[in-house]
């Protein structure tokens, strides 16, 4: 496993975790980072798991929008809860982080989902990300 995928994976834990509190993912990183600097059998925070888990909280209010928007059949609160933040962190990824490739956010966010969720979970995080990902450009302009 790559770093960046390992990074990957410890923004999903961290988005899962603050879903999953009811808390910020701002205050679980602060948790994490505490506990791996204080705990040598906790792994460090690396960087870029930092970034995703930062860009995240920057624009969560309009990830779940678009979420909402586009996930036919399924409202926001009623989506399997690792679906819902493998599909946050692979938004993010996809839309805002320029320097990774969509087809690898999207597919590092597949291979969350299989590891992660259901059978039916990596078909349905594709699906929308592929259709973020044909929006791109008009989802980045609507948020100005």
């Amino acid at each position: 496993m790559t770093a960046r995928s390992k990074a990957r994976k410890r923004a999903f834990q961290i988005l899962f975790e603050a879903d999953q509190r009811g808390t910020t993912v701002r205050h679980v990183l602060a948790d994490w980072v505490r506990h791996s600097r204080s705990d040598d059998r906790q792994p460090p925070v690396n960087e870029y798991t930092m970034q995703l888990v930062e860009g995240y909280a920057e624009h969560v209010s309009r990830i779940d929008e678009l979420i909402a928007t586009y996930a036919v059949d399924w409202d926001l609160d009623r989506m399997p809860v690792a679906d819902r933040n493998i599909v946050r962190l692979g938004a993010y990824e996809l839309i805002w982080e320029d320097e990774t490739p969509d087809a690898v956010a999207i597919d590092e966010a597949v291979q969350l989902a299989k590891e992660f969720s259901t059978d039916d979970s990596p078909s349905f995080v594709n699906g929308l990300l592929g259709r973020f990902k044909d929006l791109k450009p008009s989802l980045r302009r609507d948020e100005s």
